[in-house]
């Protein structure tokens, strides 16, 4: 479906024909129309799939159109779960908003509390934020939500796992807004947690599900191979990486890992960076700006950048260390294959990965086969399930036969002792002595 289809103002289709947007995705499709007309939205589809697009233009389309609830309150708030992903939504409102006056201000951790208390006070259109970054401004009183018109929650599933539960209670109190739109987006839905959240802020909410995040990528290829230890998924990864590549991103368990890993390429020639959650914030936008401008051809991070990244050239992406909950696994590879290309998952499997493979072939319901590098296979085979151990049980005693012993042992007459005398002879329990003369 063409962008046209939908009625949306000349000033976004100006910026969507400037950006090469035509056609819409099926989240887009489905999703434009129905928040356009002002419902809440309830959406999951496939990482990739375009959902920033799908619920940034009904947002600024109703901005450009009608009137707002108040003049100082923001009319829309937009949550992520982590900087990065704040930081890309941002960047694509930028891109729609060039030519009109809508003003949106960012506002996550790492950056001046008291810088972003200022801008606050600017009363901008749009507020994209991190949700405890936020909740802090929300409690220093620096904005209210009192005529707040669109909330969007973005990434829901990732927000909860973060433990954000109480912060997005608190922003969704403060905006109740009986006039309020809110739209959930999460990578599944049907989670308990998710419809606990989606009761509590959604109202007759349109369900609209593209897919599933299980389902297979279609477009991105996935190799595994073993390893027996730390130092031989290295040796995997500098054989790996002498393969042409466009950029790649690597995955690491953890922030120690990172630092040493992206250390360990630079010295071998590689342009290489790290990017994790102990690194300052300026650090952090300097890494991601780099790799989307591909000054560094490789970036080794943690599961910060698992979500909301989108850039165009990541050819391969490589979990060094398989991430402990299976979805994370889905969202990591799907940093490759976008835009209508193909994309290259690589994963190195060692014993503590083992059963975290496990859990992520059981999402998947699929079974990997490995492969294998000359000079470089492992020893390790994979972790065989043990066998229940078999009780032992008991020969069964013949009843009848028991029956007649107890009969015996209850006709058998208790033994009595004889205490009498014989010939002064000692019997009996008591020692009896013969009395002197």
């Amino acid at each position: 479906m063409s962008f046209t289809n939908f009625d949306l103002d000349q000033r976004l289709i100006t910026a969507l024909e400037h950006l090469s947007f035509d056609q819409a995705t099926p989240v887009q499709a489905q999703t434009i129309p129905v928040a356009i007309a002002g419902m809440d939205v309830l959406a999951s589809s496939q990482t990739g799939s375009g959902k920033t697009i799908a619920f940034l233009l009904p947002i600024m389309q109703r901005l450009l159109r009608t009137r707002a609830f108040s003049k100082r309150d923001p009319r829309a708030l937009i949550l992520a779960p982590t900087r990065e992903l704040a930081n890309q939504v941002y960047a694509d409102f930028k891109k729609l908003a060039s030519g009109s006056r809508l003003k949106a201000t960012l506002i996550v951790g790492g950056e001046s509390f008291n810088d972003q208390a200022k801008v606050l006070r600017k009363e901008p259109d749009i507020i994209i934020a991190t949700p405890g970054r936020f909740a802090d401004h929300l409690q220093h009183r620096h904005i209210a939500l009192h005529a707040l018109e669109v909330l969007v929650l973005d990434e829901a599933d990732r927000m909860l796992d973060m433990g954000f539960s109480a912060d997005l209670t608190k922003i969704n109190a403060a905006a109740d807004h009986r006039n309020r739109q809110t739209m959930l987006f999460s990578a599944t839905i049907d989670d308990n947690q998710i419809t606990n959240l989606a009761v509590e802020v959604l109202q007759n909410a349109q369900r609209i599900e593209i897919g599933h995040s299980t389902d297979k990528h279609q477009a991105i290829s996935q190799s595994l191979y073993l390893a027996d230890h730390v130092e031989h998924k290295e040796k995997l990864l500098s054989t790996l990486l002498k393969s042409p590549f466009e950029q790649v991103l690597i995955f690491t368990a953890t922030k120690a890992d990172c630092d040493r890993l992206a250390a360990l390429l630079t010295a071998q020639g590689h342009n290489a960076g790290a990017l994790h959650g102990d690194m300052a914030q300026s650090a952090r936008n300097k890494a991601m700006d780099d790799f989307k401008r591909t000054t560094l051809k490789i970036l080794v991070a943690t599961d910060i950048a698992a979500r909301g990244l989108d850039i165009k050239h990541i050819s391969h992406v490589i979990n060094f260390d398989l991430p402990k909950h299976p979805e994370d696994y889905i969202h990591r590879i799907g940093r490759t294959g976008r835009a209508g290309k193909s994309g290259i998952a690589i994963s190195l499997v060692g014993t503590r990965d083992w059963q975290s493979l496990e859990r992520i072939q059981l999402l998947l319901k699929t079974k990997f086969n490995f492969e294998k590098i000359n000079g470089l296979v492992a020893r390790f085979k994979g972790i065989k399930p043990k066998k229940p151990v078999k009780s032992k049980v008991k020969k069964s005693v013949n009843p009848k036969h028991h029956q007649t012993k107890i009969k015996k042992a209850v006709k058998r007459k208790p033994k009595v002792d004889d205490k009498s005398f014989q010939n002064s002879i000692e019997v009996g329990h008591l020692p009896m002595m013969k009395k002197k003369k």
